[in-house]
């Protein structure tokens, strides 16, 4: 079937709300934390070669950047639908693309053209190296854009805090420009001892905080929902993390091939005075915000400091029937509980085979969102918890 008249379809067999498939997403420098309901035989299922799946990737029109044996479509979502005798997938990306903003709405179609975010869990064992997000003007220096980010920590998906749920942010007040170029001209010498000049913060369930580009963070261990802008750009400034050396490949890895060796464009990447805020925690730390209480539900801010992206927490109470409006699309991921919402049945399953559908994952067009989304939880005991992701400029946020 041709792809719009499949988009076609399936919003109209979902009345609004499209049902993905999930999207695994390996990296090669990571040892997963195997909280994220992959089944145990298949964190490895693409080979040592590609590294440990230790991401998912939810409502992405994005491609993983994972070098030369990156498989096909990956880190790009797919709808699911119904043909009759069974299921077709199809990519997100195509299915913005056919119904533009008939599923993304307007605003976002007129200034975007495209979904302009996405969201993953990460879930690695131990820390990720100290690194960086460029901004839009470096990013575009190799076909990319910026890339803000934003953290929150699930407590559905942190019954362990792995090796080191601590993560380092930014530099160290009264640090120079030239202790931290020493460190990247350091880079191949084993240990460049780059978090000597940072502060690293202790992970907390139930918080987030917020990342913007040209900020160096090194992620702690805790599992991770990570709501960001549309890209995967990143450089790698740490050497030698959990005992493992980092490839210099990555330290370079932002950088356009006429600026390869270049430690100064390195330097530039780096957003000094975001850097050396001495108040990084309190500007950046982002608790939970009320955003709603209803009759049968809650519903949290968790990531709302970039104008890039926001997304909401929401609580359906056991037994209750709610109808929860929104004025964006957004995506959405099932952390707890089962029920039905719109159409759909969800579930949030225990375990999850690779290549396995589930009822977990669905992305709301805007006019749904408008109109309102019926949600229903069938347990008289498990409250229905799910996460929403917004584009940018959700004109429902205001703090």
């Amino acid at each position: 079937m041709e792809k719009t008249s499949l988009a076609e379809k399936a919003l109209e067999q979902g009345q609004g709300i499209l049902r993905l498939a999930p999207n695994w997403v390996p990296r090669s420098f990571c040892v997963p934390g195997r909280r994220i309901k992959l089944h145990p035989d298949d964190y490895y299922v693409l080979g040592g070669e590609r590294g440990g799946i230790d991401e998912r990737w939810l409502s992405s029109t994005t491609p993983a950047k994972n070098g030369p044996l990156t498989g096909e479509n990956e880190g790009l979502s797919m709808v699911v639908v119904n043909d009759g005798s069974g299921t077709q997938q199809f990519l997100l990306k195509d299915a913005i693309s056919a119904l533009k903003d008939k599923l993304i709405g307007k605003r976002l179609w007129d200034t975007y053209g495209a979904w302009p975010m996405y969201s993953k869990f990460f879930d690695n064992m131990g820390p990720l190296p100290h690194h960086i997000h460029h901004n839009d003007e470096k990013a575009a220096l190799i076909g990319q854009a910026g890339k803000p980010e934003a953290y929150y920590f699930p407590p559905q998906l942190n019954n362990h805090g792995g090796d080191f749920p601590y993560t380092f942010m930014g530099i160290a007040p009264g640090t120079t420009r030239e202790q931290i170029k020493e460190c990247l001209l350091n880079f191949t010498k084993g240990d460049n001892k780059i978090t000597n000049y940072s502060q690293a913060y202790r992970l907390e369930p139930g918080t987030g905080w917020d990342v913007p580009p040209g900020l160096l963070h090194a992620p702690g261990s805790l599992c991770t929902y990570e709501p960001q802008k549309a890209s995967d750009v990143f450089a790698m400034y740490q050497s030698l993390v959990n005992e493992a050396i980092v490839p210099e490949v990555l330290l370079w890895n932002g950088t356009p091939k006429e600026s390869i060796g270049d430690y100064d464009a390195l330097m530039d990447v780096i957003d000094w005075e975001l850097n050396v805020d001495p108040n990084q925690f309190q500007n950046r730390f982002m608790p939970p915000v009320t955003a709603a209480n209803g009759d049968g539900y809650t519903e949290n801010w968790v990531c709302y400091k970039s104008d890039a992206f926001s997304a909401k927490e929401l609580t359906v109470a056991p037994g209750a029937t709610v109808v929860i409006k929104d004025s964006a699309a957004y995506g959405i991921i099932l952390m707890q509980g089962h029920g039905k919402m719109g159409v759909w049945d969800i579930d949030t399953p225990a375990l999850i085979r690779y290549g396995q559908l589930t009822n977990d994952e669905f992305f709301i067009s805007e006019a749904a969102a408008v109109a309102g989304v019926k949600i229903v939880n069938h347990s008289a005991t498990d409250p229905i918890v799910m996460l929403k992701h917004f584009g940018p400029g959700n004109p429902d946020l205001v703090l």
